[in-house]
């Protein structure tokens, strides 16, 4: 808990542990001055505070899905965005997929596609299969199966 000294502005210039005659203000470790000096980041007054940050965090996910989706749809092209905002979606873009590389996949989009285009039953589909979804996800164990 240290001692501050401070310049003609009020800022905190120094902190000592023992008081001298320029530093006889005392503040908590904790105050904002002192962490403001030793460059801690201040920390959220309130835990709703914490609960704001996260749904804002939630809140850029789903902006950045949306700007996915329009410039999918040609609605927007990136290049109407300013470069500044382009840099950040592609940054955020290489992020995801590289974390996305090393994730668990779960199904191959190109055979949901394949599922879900099936041609209506009776036209050419065989009776052994009718009524089945037939996915061949082209996999074979170590014995050939």
């Amino acid at each position: 808990m240290p001692f501050v000294a401070r310049n003609l502005h009020g800022v905190v210039v120094s902190l000592h542990l023992e008081p001298t005659p320029q530093t006889q203000e005392f503040l908590p470790d904790d105050h904002p001055d002192v962490e403001a000096f030793v460059g801690r980041k201040p920390q959220p007054a309130h835990p709703e505070g914490e609960r704001f940050q996260a749904l804002d965090a939630d809140f850029v996910r789903v902006l950045e899905d949306v700007i996915d989706l329009l410039i999918a749809r040609n609605v927007i092209r990136i290049t109407d965005l300013p470069p500044e905002a382009q840099q950040k979606l592609f940054s955020r873009k290489s992020f995801r997929d590289s974390r996305n590389r090393n994730s668990l996949k779960l199904f191959d989009p190109a055979a949901l596609d394949a599922v879900t285009q099936l041609p209506p039953l009776g036209a050419g589909s065989s009776t052994a299969t009718a009524g089945l979804d037939v996915i061949d996800t082209d996999f074979h164990d170590d014995l050939g199966r």
